[in-house]
């Protein structure tokens, strides 16, 4: 990659890149490598905890950020409000990680990964999992930014900067996990959901409409027991 003029690093980049994701794909089909379903999924959950961790991250950055705006605010009033809002935005940060958490780990998912086609599409899927989680923590200081006037994007806009993230963590990880174990109210309350959180935003409230949806997701979890259905 070194060696190449830099007019071809934009094509050669997707290339590499895609050679890279295809080698399990390719190593795995003549001579299959040994491997515990329980170890593997525990690692890829592990992972998905640290990523999550960082939104944790960013619910306390709003709080050091309210510290640090106190001593630039002359005006109390305002500081007071400002507080309030980095405040209720860290507590609907904790809460959404919490509620991701849950609905991630709801179904066993060492029992998602039996066959080859199996692990390959639960390992690929999980970039969309993990990028997601990631944009997540990122939409998070966007709106602190927005609450510290630090952004000039619109309100939807940085609505949209936490629901896409959101949803798309919700869907990816029914798609793979979910779908499977759970039963008709189940596979229907999360995409349904995903499609409410895409469209929070639009409400005056959208972080805390996130949260809602997600704590009612839970709800349904915790009512409905993980039952795997016939292949």
């Amino acid at each position: 990659m070194l060696g190449l003029p830099d007019k071809a690093i934009p094509v050669a980049m997707p290339v590499l890149i895609l050679a890279e994701l295809a080698v399990p794909v390719i190593a795995e089909r003549r001579h299959a490598t040994p491997w515990h379903p329980h170890h593997i999924t525990e690692r890829y959950g592990l992972f998905t905890l640290i990523v999550l961790g960082e939104s944790v991250l960013a619910s306390a950055n709003a709080i050091i950020e309210a510290l640090h705006t106190s001593r630039e605010h002359a005006e109390a009033a305002a500081h007071a409000d400002l507080l309030g809002s980095l405040v209720g935005l860290s507590a609907l940060t904790l809460i959404t990680s919490a509620a991701l958490w849950w609905i991630y780990f709801w179904p066993p998912h060492h029992g998602l990964i039996g066959t080859l086609r199996e692990s390959l599409r639960y390992g690929y899927v999980h970039y969309v999992v993990f990028a997601a989680a990631a944009a997540f923590s990122a939409g998070i200081e966007v709106h602190i930014d927005a609450l510290t006037g630090e952004s000039e994007l619109s309100r939807v806009a940085v609505g949209y900067t936490v629901s896409i993230p959101v949803a798309v963590f919700v869907l990816a990880i029914w798609w793979i996990a979910l779908s499977r174990f759970g039963d008709r109210m189940v596979n229907t309350t999360l995409p349904l959901g995903a499609a409410v959180i895409l469209l929070s935003p639009l409400l005056p409230f959208d972080a805390a409409a996130t949260a809602v949806v997600l704590v009612l997701i839970v709800v349904v979890l915790v009512w409905r027991r993980p039952v795997e259905r016939n292949r």
